[in-house]
């Protein structure tokens, strides 16, 4: 008769939970604003005026989601020092999944060889890859698993209406990956808020393609399955909720803007960035910002931002970074990370 463990799961002491390694992948194929000139009326001006973009990568023909969120893995992998097969969960957020199903997180399981991983997508717009760091927070300190790898990608350019330029100037394709584990003396991940309205679902979507409009008809002209966007509301809800979230987060982690070292915000719109660190009275040094090269490639961006900020020497170990992100939803969160 085998003798009981005296300690349960969920007796066990809770445990942090540490980013020890990231990565990130980007197409080759660049689109500059002058390109988009030939298909839209525009400007590069009138783009960089309004958006601070200057160019975006787009997937070369073949290239799909779980692609980029392969690459991504693989870098993140490595820039940790572990093995696939020492991944347990692999969570993929994304709203440019490869197909319905399987998940795209399977894909990548099999492309990086994680054969021991359980496998899950996530559907949170441009907060997807906040989202996944929290979940994948509960499943480490619980005990359930220690090693998480988590990505954010998204081929947003397959669901671009390229006969929109107020929507097609802003979006991109790319992945960024993290590597969750419990890693001993550091605070790791501090505090996360997030929230969601539904009410507001309306100004940033995409309604064709799912079980409510399955078929869409292109000679309606209507591009039900592309983006569609409120451009004014949705910056102003970006603002004022992104915000709101830093700030919640901060004061769970019961620290200061002053206290950042970094602060990683959604890589949409860089007056929006202007506005919050306006408002949080940050300068804006303090604030990593890469759009003017990417885009907003929805859940990747944050991902990707992180990665460069971690490879360029942003953070040293010990700061405090703030990640925070909007997407559509509508959903929004913040992190603190002690790095």
């Amino acid at each position: 008769m085998s003798t009981p463990n005296p300690r349960t799961r969920a007796q066990q002491s809770k445990r942090t939970v540490s980013i020890i390694g990231t990565g990130s992948y980007l197409p080759e194929r660049v689109l500059t604003n002058a390109e988009l000139t030939k298909l839209v009326e525009t400007s590069d001006e009138w783009i960089v005026s309004r958006t601070g973009i200057k160019e975006r990568r787009v997937c070369a023909e073949g290239e799909a989601t779980s692609d980029l969120a392969a690459n991504a893995a693989q870098a993140a992998l490595e820039n940790a020092g572990i093995g696939a097969d020492e991944v347990d969960l692999i969570i993929v957020a994304t709203v440019t999944p490869d197909m319905f199903f399987p998940s795209t997180a399977c894909f990548v399981q099999q492309k990086i060889g994680a054969k021991n991983a359980a496998c899950f997508d996530v559907s949170a717009a441009c907060a997807g890859f906040l989202y996944a760091i929290e979940i994948a927070q509960q499943f480490i300190t619980s005990h359930t698993y220690d090693t998480v790898l988590v990505i954010g990608a998204d081929k947003l350019t397959s669901i671009v209406d390229w006969t929109d330029r107020n929507t097609c100037v802003l979006f991109g394709d790319g992945a960024g990956a993290a590597v969750l584990r419990h890693r001993g003396g550091g605070h790791g991940v501090i505090s996360t808020f997030m929230a969601s309205d539904g009410g507001l679902s309306d100004i940033l979507y995409i309604p064709g393609g799912g079980s409510r409009f399955p078929a869409v008809d292109e000679k309606t002209g209507e591009r039900l399955n592309c983006i569609k966007m409120a451009g004014k509301e949705t910056y102003k809800h970006a603002v004022t909720s992104m915000l709101d979230a830093a700030n919640k987060a901060l004061a769970d982690a019961n620290l200061d803007p002053e206290d950042l070292a970094c602060i990683i915000p959604h890589q949409a719109n860089l007056r929006i960035i202007e506005a919050i660190a306006d408002r949080m009275k940050v300068p804006m040094e303090r604030f990593m910002i890469n759009l003017d090269r990417y885009g907003n490639t929805s859940a990747g961006a944050v991902a990707i931002a992180l990665d460069e900020a971690n490879r360029t020497g942003r953070m040293k170990v010990g700061d405090y970074v703030l990640l925070v992100v909007f997407g559509g939803g509508l959903t929004w969160a913040a992190s603190v990370i002690q790095w």
